[in-house]
């Protein structure tokens, strides 16, 4: 079967897998650390002694999904107008992207990022409940949309107790409400 991988960053790197995971025609994820200036390990990546993102690896059936919609589920669960993160997962590592490893996937990524930075209002609120007045964002920069677009350098898988971790561990504590994602998602 062939597939293609698409790489997100934004927020804990376990919620995101999460989120993932169960999708149709997601074939697999992994968490990891994405273009990584060096070795990366949780700890380094964290305290910054290392430059990388948090983030998660999806592999996907393109004649069962496409990247248009991986893209709408990923924005649907992060803020792309938040600075450094979501939720409680604060710094640059945490900062939103989309990383792409094949260059034909740029153009449609970047056509998506530019209808999010360019909508006008972002929505009051989304599946997963944010709203604009979240306060760990800046209403003054409300309208700035600080997702990334890059070509993926390098991901490195993130260690094996980091590898689906939510489903090991349940749901409570998470910044994102799964039970109305999946209800929004209607899976």
């Amino acid at each position: 079967m062939y597939t293609k991988k698409i790489y997100f960053s934004g927020g804990d790197f376990h919620e995101l897998q999460e989120v993932f995971r169960t999708l149709p025609g997601v074939t697999d994820t992994r968490t990891g650390y994405i273009n990584a200036g060096g070795a990366a390990d949780f700890e380094r990546v964290a305290d910054g002694s290392v430059k990388a993102y948090m983030g998660v690896e999806v592999a996907f059936n393109p004649k069962k999904t496409d990247l248009s919609k991986l893209m709408d589920v990923f924005f649907a669960v992060v803020n792309p107008y938040v600075p450094d993160g979501q939720g409680k997962a604060r710094g640059e590592m945490y900062r939103a992207g989309v990383f792409y490893a094949e260059a034909e996937d740029e153009p449609q990524v970047e056509l998506h990022l530019n209808f999010i930075a360019n909508r006008g209002k972002p929505p009051a609120v989304s599946c997963i409940g944010i709203t604009m007045n979240d306060p760990n964002s800046d209403a003054r920069l409300a309208l700035h949309c600080f997702c990334m677009a890059k070509p993926l350098e390098r991901f490195q898988p993130a260690e094996p107790q980091h590898q689906h971790y939510l489903e090991t561990h349940g749901e409570e504590g998470t910044f994102i409400d799964f039970a109305r994602l999946r209800e929004c998602l209607r899976f």
